[in-house]
């Protein structure tokens, strides 16, 4: 609940009045009946007090019970993340594992205090963000070996404690979501400009627990490039990074946390990057009758030293899904921004590139040089602004879908140029093949989130029926046939949503054996009782 009493969804994304409504949904149902050829129902959505949570297995302590709350709807909100098998399970109310106590710390001491308890009572300690994990990481589904669980919320430690204007970063706490965040920092002039679809929903510890990906195509694009030090709570002790622009001494301490997914200690802060808030935009809709000629402009892009904000290739099937393309064009999104200087000659040069590869403008490019107090900015206009506005309001149509037992689920990799070709084939192939013998149809799109001088990120969208009650099995299987393209093609199992539960077995591979010994040996000299997050990037040391 928020001040303005507005309450988030339990069981599906976001808040519960931005949901789509039920004419809405029926519109939807009618299109995808449309496609698929077959009636497409849209169920009810479910009620909390229609659930039969277990009774909490434990209670917590006085020295931790003023900020631990067993509330039904806190434990239902706390059981799942937000991917598609996790919603569709808290839409059936299938919440097996929901943690026994959901715990909020106002303070690093209450912190301490929560893993004081666990650890010393055998109790799973699940850190918690915003909750919009996609890869099963903050599931309390830990096994018989723990006491219980407690999900520990870090959404109450959200200020920015500290701004150094001389060196343009600031000290922030763990749990501040990215709204909270961001208007801390507007009145000082001042952006972290790391903006994940998750944004409103995730907290900076989330971002670095899950070495976060945000919008912006280049340079960058994960939280890992604007951290300068980071305060972690672990059983074992506090580790607090020096506070350094770089350094060369040994490995990184910061790298053993980032992505670490709360496996080895709770992130409390974090001294960040910050960057000035931009007022030069730029940003052009590029269209191409031919996807590769369509990767071969990102790729030359990609290597010009430009550095866009946004270089985003949309193939046919998502530019007309997301951005209301409806020639069969592939659509490059491009963007450029700038606090500094306006930006004719970037996007210029960049559009140029996309020409010579065959690419066609018909929008024109769109400049602006002050926030506008009104009308049009770049970035928010014809195909490029209906795409900004579909990828923010996806996972709200998502959750309509999952009423509708329609699979709607997405995955991400990464590979270099070289490998491209052959990654987008295969894993397009297999996962095609797999809709269609598990689902009977179904269709895979493809976009590139981020691009990189020796590689894209291609980010891949998956559409089937399947049969009521029968999704989360069907998509598993789907999954598994993706999952074993990406590794057969070299790409990573994931680029920027994380590990999780639902990608260990992938991750497993990829990861070298070496680097796994080292990881468990990390884990038994920070979490010696093996409660923190149990089952994620690293077996528990029981």
């Amino acid at each position: 609940m928020t001040g303005n009493g507005r309450r988030r969804s339990w069981w599906g994304w976001g808040w519960q009045d931005e949901a789509l409504g039920d004419d809405q949904a029926e519109k939807l149902a009618a299109a995808m009946a449309t496609r698929f050829g077959t009636d497409i129902t849209v169920a009810a959505a479910p009620r909390l007090a229609d659930l039969d949570l277990p009774e909490p297995r434990i209670a917590p302590p006085a020295s931790v019970a003023r900020v631990c709350s067993t509330d039904r709807y806190d434990r239902a909100a706390h059981t799942y993340g937000k991917s598609y098998r996790d919603v569709v399970r808290g839409f059936r109310g299938e919440l097996a594992h929901p943690p026994d106590v959901v715990a909020f710390p106002e303070d690093e001491g209450d912190v301490v205090d929560l893993l004081d308890w666990c650890a010393g009572a055998g109790i799973a300690a699940i850190p918690y963000g915003g909750g919009s994990s996609v890869v099963g990481g903050v599931e309390a589904d830990v096994g018989d070996g723990y006491l219980g669980a407690v999900s520990i919320d870090l959404t109450r430690l959200d200020r920015v404690l500290e701004i150094d204007r001389v060196s343009r970063a600031a000290r922030i706490q763990a749990g501040a979501l990215g709204p909270v965040l961001e208007d801390q920092l507007r009145p000082e002039g001042y952006t972290l400009r790391h903006y994940p679809q998750s944004f409103e929903f995730s907290t900076l510890g989330g971002w670095l627990a899950t070495r976060s990906g945000g919008h912006f195509a280049t340079v960058y694009t994960h939280i890992d490039d604007l951290v300068e030090s980071m305060r972690v709570v672990t059983p074992t002790g506090i580790s607090e990074s020096r506070r350094l622009p770089g350094s060369g001494a040994g490995p990184s301490p910061d790298g053993l946390f980032l992505g670490s997914e709360g496996s080895l200690g709770i992130i409390t802060e974090a001294w960040m990057r910050l960057q000035d808030r931009p007022v030069h935009k730029a940003s052009a809709g590029v269209r191409f009758a031919d996807f590769e000629a369509a990767v071969a402009a990102c790729r030359a892009i990609s290597q010009s030293g430009l550095f866009p904000t946004n270089c985003r290739l949309l193939d046919a099937g998502e530019a007309a899904t997301a951005a209301g393309v409806d020639d069969g064009s592939h659509l490059l999104i491009l963007g450029f921004e700038s606090a500094d200087h306006p930006l004719g000659p970037w996007i210029d040069r960049a559009v140029e590139l996309a020409q010579d590869h065959g690419g066609s403008v018909p929008g024109g490019t769109t400049i602006t040089d002050d926030p506008p107090a009104g009308g049009a900015e770049a970035g928010r206009q014809g195909a490029v602004g209906q795409w900004r506005n579909s990828f923010l309001r996806a996972p709200y149509g998502r959750d309509a879908l999952v009423r509708m037992s329609v699979i709607v689920e997405t995955f991400e990799t990464a590979c270099t140029w070289d490998a491209f070709p052959a990654l987008h084939a295969g894993v397009t192939e297999a996962v095609l093949d797999a809709v269609r013998r598990i689902c009977g149809d179904g269709w895979i799109t493809c976009r590139f989130t981020h691009v990189y001088p020796d590689g894209p990120a291609p980010y891949f969208s998956v559409f089937a029926p399947s049969r009521p009650g029968s999704e989360v099995a069907m998509w598993d299987e789907v999954k598994v046939a993706a999952a074993e393209a990406l590794a057969a093609h070299g790409g990573t199992i994931t680029h920027h949503h994380a590990v999780g539960r639902d990608h260990d077995r992938w991750y497993r591979r990829q990861r070298p054996e070496p680097v796994g010994r080292a990881l468990a040996a990390v884990k038994a000299a920070l979490d010696p009782a093996g409660v923190l997050n149990p089952g994620v990037i690293v077996p528990a040391p029981r």
